[in-house]
């Protein structure tokens, strides 16, 4: 079983900074996938960056302002977030996924933590 919880949201200025971390419980493989999530106001949930073995993703809406990183070896993941604006206010979702055990995708989910950018 594994378990993620976020931490480092809060309330940030626009053009602010915040760095949010994910810290796992319960075995991670180098193999699977991580990344971040978010749900903002009127939006459905969207990719907001992953990393996996292989390669490292971004949203589009991102624009360099945002830098993913992991440690395997402490089993956390974090999401750097700089010139933040009032568009990124939401709820941020760590996630890791894989499809060993089966053909389908497993996903698992953090509860979510709140990004507010005032502007």
């Amino acid at each position: 079983q594994v378990q993620l919880v976020e931490s480092g949201g809060g309330l940030v200025h626009a053009g602010g900074s915040l760095r949010l971390s994910c810290a796992a419980s319960g075995r991670i493989f180098s193999y699977y996938t991580m990344g971040w999530y978010r749900q903002t106001p009127g939006n459905e949930r969207e990719l907001v960056a992953t990393i996996s073995e292989t390669n490292t993703r971004y949203g589009d809406f991102v624009k360099g302002r945002f830098t993913i990183s992991r440690d395997n070896a402490k089993n956390a993941l974090y999401l750097q977030m700089n010139s933040l604006k009032a568009e990124d206010t939401g709820v941020y979702y760590c996630n890791c996924h894989h499809d060993v055990g089966g053909p389908l995708r497993t996903d698992y989910w953090g509860q979510g933590i709140q990004v507010t950018v005032s502007s």
